[in-house]
């Protein structure tokens, strides 16, 4: 009887730990290789700062774009089906950047390449969590993003040594397979659609004897919320989605910038040691993070990290010594890993899982125009002063600070779950 009365694990963690290595490769490959890809394509092609950076926005804008159907299909339909589509895109336009030659090409390859990534991260896999996880949705999104910041530890460093040792032409597509490996397996194997085609219920934590009555309340509690067009009638949706319109140009140009902003300190191998330390301290962050936004109130948490993130964009801008461009990455990296983590949970917080995808491919949509701005604006400022990254940083600085204002008079978060 003791093992018959013995738990299993929740196949929910499984989904997470599936999750946290599929975007290890999703974010390492892709988001934190951009400095890579940008370096390597202005200098070993005929491409210069500002050009690179406007097909590292046009990546974003398109994953933007095209998440609208994204979360369309997985709200709907297998999400390993989605997921693999976007993997294999993803190896192909890899496959093609080392041999891109003019600027429609090097446009035309990222667009594919962000459609890609759509189909293949953060839309499948927020909302994925979102189904399995309710009481315990915070720890649960903080463990599985961790991937979106481990790859930026581990795959960004072996990329950058691939390209400097094969050159780009053969390293770029060695990597598309990586892509390809580190995905589509792991889908299949352990990702499903929901707890109920399993025969669970959401968290896992509900016990059997529970009256009927109030298990259909509970369910109804986790499973139901409000649609969109409820959704965009509120202040909050608004606040939160224009708000990281600008936290994220902040955050994606000050990322896709990193490698340049240290090599104006530090040697090529000194600074593929210190771009490790961004993803590095995401990973700490957002671990910390998830713990912490369960004993606090989640829009507090939400606003002292973007005031983190403004702050150590502006130490980056100083340009003071080594010690303060590590402690600037240190600090960036704690509020990347949070704000990355905290859109999801805000949106899933206030208007519940009804529309989820909806809601959140909506909002992610506005927030890929700060993504898609971001590299872009940051290159065109960089080659309009003399080539130094103090300026830029100190632009993405105060696109930070607007996030926060922008934020704030969203308002407080009102649930208003049906």
């Amino acid at each position: 009887m003791i093992g018959k009365e013995k738990e299993e694990v929740y196949y929910g963690w499984k989904i997470v730990a599936a999750l946290l290595f599929l975007l290890t490769f999703t974010s390492g490959l892709s988001f934190y290789n951009h400095a890579i890809y940008l370096n390597a394509l202005t200098t070993q092609s005929n491409f210069d700062v500002s050009t690179a950076s406007a097909a590292v926005s046009i990546f974003f804008l398109t994953g933007g774009v095209m998440g609208l159907f994204v979360a369309r299909w997985v709200q709907e339909y297998d999400p390993r089906i989605c997921i693999t589509a976007g993997a294999v895109i993803s190896f192909l336009s890899l496959s093609l950047l080392a041999y891109v030659s003019t600027v429609w090409q090097l446009f035309l390859v990222y667009a594919f390449f962000g459609t890609g990534f759509s189909a293949s991260s953060i839309i499948p896999a927020t909302t994925l969590v979102t189904k399995w996880f309710h009481r315990r949705r915070a720890i649960a999104l903080s463990v599985a993003s961790t991937g979106l910041s481990l790859g930026g530890v581990i795959l960004t460093p072996l990329s950058a040594v691939m390209v400097e040792s094969l050159g780009f032409e053969i390293a770029a597509p060695l990597i598309g397979v990586m892509f390809l490996v580190g995905v589509v397996p792991v889908a299949w194997m352990y990702l499903r659609v929901s707890p109920e085609s399993m025969g669970l219920h959401v968290d896992g934590d509900i016990p059997e004897n529970v009256e009927k009555n109030v298990t259909s309340d509970l369910s109804h509690t986790i499973e139901d919320g409000i649609t969109f067009k409820e959704a965009r009638r509120g202040k909050f949706f608004w606040g939160v989605s224009l708000a990281y319109i600008f936290l994220m140009a902040a955050q994606v140009g000050g990322i896709a910038h990193q490698y340049g902003l240290a090599r104006e300190l530090l040697t090529e191998a000194e600074t593929a040691i210190a771009v490790a330390i961004l993803p590095v301290f995401s990973i700490i962050g957002r671990l910390l993070g998830g713990w912490i936004v369960d004993r606090m109130s989640i829009r507090k948490f939400a606003i002292s990290m973007m005031i983190l993130q403004a702050a150590s964009l502006s130490l980056l801008a100083g340009g003071f010594s080594v010690f303060t461009l590590c402690l600037g990455l240190a600090a960036f990296g704690a509020s990347v890993g949070n704000l990355l983590m905290l859109q999801p949970l805000l949106i899933a917080d206030a208007f519940g899982v009804k529309d989820y995808a909806r809601i959140f491919s909506v909002s992610n949509l506005m927030s890929s125009w700060g993504t898609a701005m971001g590299p872009g604006v940051l290159g065109f400022v960089y080659a309009t002063s003399s080539s130094l990254y103090q300026l830029p940083y100190f632009a993405a600085s105060a696109a930070g600070a607007l996030g926060i204002v922008l934020f704030l008079m969203g308002g407080k978060i009102v649930r208003s779950h049906a």
